[in-house]
């Protein structure tokens, strides 16, 4: 469900699909009426797609065609998606946040046959395309008072919108319309614009310099996407932005001052091992490469990455990285030249040199179920040095790669060591330069205790297992799912912030730990602050401080 990373909330009906259990008959199913078909389209949109693909070919999750489901059989469909499994997928009717009445028509939606949406070209793109603050009438400095770099940008999963908060008094300072579900917010090289993509692939380019902060271009470009980035290489900052959509299969180059679409991208084509033809290869992170005038792009289903070279789109360079199926999100090391990224349905993780744009490795012994890293974690291993970190979805592992070729060649591009957390279902974990500190979310596990809850490590004496932080109890909101997902620090590195996501009609809030003493230090609350999700700090995000 990106948050965003967020990913947060895409993994529908899922992983433990494959655990057999007694099947019910399609026959214990009536079709669905048109009103109810409205209402199943509209779940798995939010729900189920991003996991289980707009086609229902499967990725994260698993395949739901008809030629799977109706083997089923309607009672084991309605089963787990009220149940959820350790696995990877909410526990939606136990939970509260699907009834038993929307659990029964998507048993039954998954029993017919999937439709296509329709494609989604240049004109459909310009149709959408709005500048309402073209660059020559916006400010010249920063008109407000705001600290930027201690700003956070926080998606209001339901409501379509984030909210800036500041990190200096823990206020709203403004709410911004976005599109639906806002997957991740990503900062330009220079630090003013903020960019938002959300699940309905609504991208807004914000101006952090505005008084308030304000919407200045706006673009939908597609029906479904996870990702939004800006040129970083030095000479091209903020000249291109890309948006890579899941619905149609494509990416997008856009002017980087007003969005204007310039370029769009088919990555229709062959998967990389079997070299079949796959319809909907999604296009999941993007980073800006800081080595080279290049977008990293994640091709889900082909298992592709691309480098895309943005030096002359009219004569578009496109080098191809024949990687792992599922790809899905990643980060780059310390150094920012390495990008790790997992191939989550094959528990992989793939390791890209952005200097030499080639392939280093592809990392299997080691790695746990579904690794789901967000960015991932740097840090100093007391042993084998500079290690980047992923959590995973399908156990409750948490995997240790080295990074460090030159100064550690016996720890590079491996797993060096694997601990366990508090458990699986795991979306982000987080640590920051100046902390000892490495925090671990399990949002999507199906145990209460466990999914309202984080873990903590200490860096230098891992082995000693996590403290478990009671985060949803801190937060005192009395009912609700309140699921605990994506730390995110400030800045200074001396404070992490988590969201306690609850249902749209519930309470929500924000807990701020002090990350050294791991106490409370602050929860956050607000009527504006609907089912808040992904948090992203302007500096670090924009420095890929993680």
């Amino acid at each position: 469900m990106s948050i965003s990373g967020l990913r947060l909330i895409g993994v529908g009906l899922a992983a433990a699909m494959a655990v057999s259990m007694t099947a019910g008959t399609a026959q214990a199913a009536g079709k669905l009426s048109a009103e109810e078909k409205t209402t199943a389209d509209k779940i798995y949109f939010e729900r189920c797609a991003g996991c289980h693909g707009v086609l229902r070919k499967g990725a994260t999750g698993k395949n739901l065609e008809t030629n799977r489901t109706k083997d089923l059989g309607y009672e084991h469909l309605r089963d787990f998606i009220t149940y959820g499994s350790p696995g990877g997928m909410p526990n939606w009717g136990t939970s509260g946040e699907l009834s038993e009445g929307q659990i029964d028509i998507m048993a039954r939606y998954l029993l017919e046959e999937p439709v296509s949406p329709p494609e989604w070209g240049m004109k459909q793109m310009k149709d959408t395309w709005t500048l309402f603050v073209p660059p020559n009438k916006r400010p010249s400095k920063q008109m407000n008072k705001l600290d930027l770099d201690n700003l956070f940008s926080v998606t209001l999963r339901d409501a379509g919108e984030v909210a800036l908060i500041s990190g200096s008094d823990y206020k709203i300072k403004t709410i911004i319309q976005t599109g639906y579900a806002v997957h991740i917010s990503r900062i330009s090289a220079s630090g003013r614009y903020l960019f938002t993509v959300g699940r309905d692939a609504l991208v807004n380019m914000v101006d952090l310099w505005m008084d308030p902060p304000a919407t200045v271009a706006q673009i939908k470009l597609g029906l479904e996407a996870r990702s939004v980035e800006t040129s970083k290489m030095k000479g091209y900052e903020d000249k291109y932005a890309i948006g890579g959509t899941y619905w149609p299969p494509q990416y997008t180059i856009m002017d980087g001052d007003t969005l204007e679409p310039l370029k769009i991208v088919s990555t229709r084509g062959t998967t990389w091992d079997t070299q079949e033809y796959h319809p909907e290869p999604r296009v999941a992170a993007i980073v800006a490469s800081h080595y080279r005038p290049e977008f990293v792009v994640n091709v889900k289903e082909t298992g592709k990455i691309l480098l895309v070279n943005y030096a002359d789109i009219e004569n578009l360079s496109v080098t191809t990285i024949d990687a792992e199926r599922f790809l899905h999100d990643g980060g780059f090391d310390s150094t920012d030249r390495y990008f790790l990224t997992a191939a989550n349905a094959r528990d992989t993780i793939v390791v890209i040199d952005t200097k030499t744009g080639k392939l280093v490795k592809k990392i299997t012994e080691g790695v746990g179920v579904k690794p789901h890293p967000g960015r991932g974690a740097n840090f100093m291993h007391p042993k084998f040095g500079p290690v980047w970190s992923t959590s995973h979805l399908g156990d409750d592992s948490i995997a240790m790669i080295g990074t460090d070729p030159k100064g550690h060649p016996d720890s590079a591009w491996k797993v060096v060591s694997s601990i366990d957390g508090h458990g699986g279902g795991s979306l982000f974990i987080k640590t920051h330069p100046k902390s000892k500190n490495l925090w671990v979310d399990a949002p999507l596990n199906s145990d209460e205790e466990v999914y309202q809850s984080v873990s903590v490590f200490d860096i230098n004496n891992l082995d000693k297992g996590p403290e478990v932080i009671p985060v949803a109890k801190w937060a005192n909101l009395k009912e609700g799912a309140q699921r605990v997902v994506q730390g995110e620090y400030n800045k200074a590195g001396t404070e992490i912030w988590f969201s306690v996501w609850n249902g749209k009609a519930q309470e929500s809030a924000i807990v701020v730990i002090d990350d050294k003493t791991r106490k409370l230090k602050k929860v956050i609350k607000d009527k504006r602050l609907v089912t808040p999700t992904g948090k992203f700090n302007v500096y670090n995000t924009k420095n890929d401080v993680y």
